[in-house]
């Protein structure tokens, strides 16, 4: 099993938070929380294309 190691500042994914539909402001470091964590879950997905250009995720509570 290989690891790859993903630096925050290699990371350039835009990340937007909607709830309800209003938009909630997210600082930098934030962005590429999110952006790491998503980006790392969705590699891991068999049929998900290593090239994907955009993502949703919808949660409904």
């Amino acid at each position: 099993m290989q690891l790859e190691v993903i630096w925050l500042k290699e990371v350039e994914i835009d990340v937007r938070l909607l709830i309800d539909g209003k938009e909630i402001p997210l600082n930098p470091y934030v962005q590429q929380v999110f952006g790491v964590v998503i980006r790392g879950l969705i590699s891991t997905l068999k049929g998900v294309d290593e090239n994907w250009n955009h993502a949703e995720l919808i949660l409904d509570r």
